[in-house]
């Protein structure tokens, strides 16, 4: 057992003193994991980093992050801040690189190899940014601009002002710096669209003040509109979010704003049911497996959590957290859902085997969005 015991020192030693020797942290080594956190802390202007469920450090600078979100492309971090700035950071380093403002409120982007775009709000255009945040494109709207995606060498988005879908075309079609030009616009779609989410060659948008949502086909340019059945709506107290709606089980799950359901169609949008949730759904996000969809919600429901089975169409789990709950996010590399506890700045952790909470990481400042680094793939 001695003898034991000391191989096993031995061993620990030898791991500390060799990664000291490459100047590396030598706890973060033994514990290194291909997962890195970064968390939107709202009110301090900066990015929380959690490493191996530890907080490690903050990114400071990040400008007004009460609708921050982040994106990583490769090895490259990006970060869109409410009041229009694009920050470029190594998320390895945790060092910014470079900024941009873009215009006094923005709230979306979307970036390929090649481009970064941006959803402006005040400055009214959608800019068209290269991954360094050179400017190289600026479209005039007139309107705030939402749910902007990329498919193929389309560009597209929604004038929430305007009740129109803009598709942007590369004529350089994804060779090098692009140059976007018009193709295809179309009017009065909805009154007042807010989001939307690609899948495959359909654009799906969402509107404030229509019974129905939207959907571009893509490779077809035709629009269509699916009807919406629901009772008088409520109040929308928080805007629900598309970009984290999404297909599982073979179906697509579509916010109803305003009530408290879930709408559930085929992948060829045919109605299937509305699954009753217990309040105004937000955020949704979907496990990895696709097994699983958790929702978030707005007013005096901000605090609860469910999980729903896709496969089944039934609410499975319920929790319900000692503060407002702004955001969450699945692991890819362990059973976690991780959600951030605004009120009582922690990250709580579920654990998504057992469906139960596993542990609470603190010193998160305000927390909102959760992103995952992974790495370059």
């Amino acid at each position: 057992m001695i003898k034991k015991i000391f191989y096993t020192v031995t061993l620990v030693s030898s791991l500390l003193i060799s990664a000291e020797a490459q100047s590396i942290n030598p706890i973060k080594a033994m514990l290194k994991t291909d997962e890195k956190i970064f968390v939107v802390e709202r009110e301090s202007e900066s990015l929380a980093v959690i490493e191996n469920g530890i907080p490690s450090g903050h990114i400071k600078g990040m400008h007004n992050m009460n609708h921050g979100v982040v994106k990583f492309v490769g090895k490259d971090g990006y970060v869109i801040s409410r009041d229009g700035y694009v920050v470029k950071f190594d998320p390895e380093s945790e060092k910014i690189l470079a900024e941009r403002k873009t215009s006094e409120s923005a709230i979306g982007f979307t970036i390929n190899e090649n481009y970064l775009a941006v959803a402006n709000y005040a400055k009214k255009s959608v800019d068209i940014l290269d991954r360094d945040l050179n400017p190289l494109q600026s479209f005039n709207t007139g309107s705030k601009n939402v749910g902007i995606k990329i498919y193929k060498n389309y560009l597209i988005f929604s004038q929430m002002d305007n009740d129109k879908i803009t598709v942007l075309k590369d004529t350089n079609e994804g060779k090098g710096k692009p140059n976007f030009v018009i193709h295809k616009e179309f009017e009065d779609v909805g009154v007042m669209p807010f989001d939307a989410m690609i899948k495959d060659n359909n654009f799906i948008t969402g509107f404030f003040q229509s019974e129905h949502f939207g959907v571009v086909d893509l490779d077809t340019m035709k629009y269509s509109k699916i009807k919406i059945m629901l009772e008088d709506r409520k109040p929308v107290l928080k805007v629900p979010h598309f970009g984290f709606w999404s297909i599982g089980g073979g179906y697509v799950f579509i916010p109803a704003v305003g009530n408290n359901k879930v709408m559930v169609y085929t992948p060829d949008f045919k109605h299937v049911k509305n699954i009753e949730t217990e309040g105004l759904p937000v955020f949704t996000s979907l496990s990895p497996d696709k097994k699983y969809l958790a929702v978030t919600f707005s007013g005096k429901k901000f605090p609860v959590i469910q999980i729903i089975d896709t496969k089944t169409l039934k609410i499975i789990k319920r929790f319900e957290f000692d503060g407002k709950v702004l955001h969450l996010r699945w692991s890819k590399a362990k059973p976690n859902l991780y959600v951030s506890v605004n009120d009582t700045n922690k990250i709580a952790v579920l654990n998504t085997d057992g469906w139960w909470l596993s542990r609470e990481i603190f010193q998160i400042k305000k927390p909102s969005g959760i992103f995952i680094y992974e790495g370059k793939k």
